[in-house]
């Protein structure tokens, strides 16, 4: 084999490296658990992966961006479109239900752990466009 013969294949071995961390970064997440309202199933400090898609099924973890704060959250998609609404989880406090059942374009995520969770008990139905992903596993566990 030549140099050239290497550098070629090196070259081509680096390129292939590159474009499968540009393909990992465009289909995953890897973010760190904030907070206790995802406990017991997810603690403060817990690293975990997410899938980027906008698709959710109910009982999905979901990592989104909250529409008032701009914030990231991760909660557990309860009721998607075409699922009833449950009059708790409707609509934020003080404003009236419009629909018997989830809006078509958005789904309802709540906290696993209700009493300290901010979630759409607060904030009412999640646009689905404001969806990043879905959790897909846990990298690393929180130090007890």
């Amino acid at each position: 084999m030549t140099r050239s013969t290497l550098a070629l294949g090196t070259l081509a071995a680096l390129t292939a490296v590159a474009a499968s961390a540009v393909a990992v970064r465009r289909t995953l997440i890897l973010t760190t658990v904030d907070g206790d309202s995802m406990e017991p199933s997810l603690r403060s400090g817990d690293r975990v992966l997410i899938r980027r898609t906008r698709r959710v099924r109910r009982g999905q973890i979901t990592l989104l961006r909250s529409d008032p704060h701009d914030v990231l959250l991760l909660k557990r998609a309860v009721a998607v479109p075409g699922d009833p609404l449950d009059e708790e989880w409707a609509a934020p406090v003080g404003e009236r239900v419009a629909a018997a059942t989830v809006p078509r374009g958005t789904i309802v995520v709540l906290g696993d752990n209700r009493p300290t969770s901010w979630d759409s008990r607060h904030f009412g139905p999640v646009r689905t466009s404001r969806v990043l992903g879905v959790y897909v596993t846990r990298v690393h566990a929180a130090a007890s």
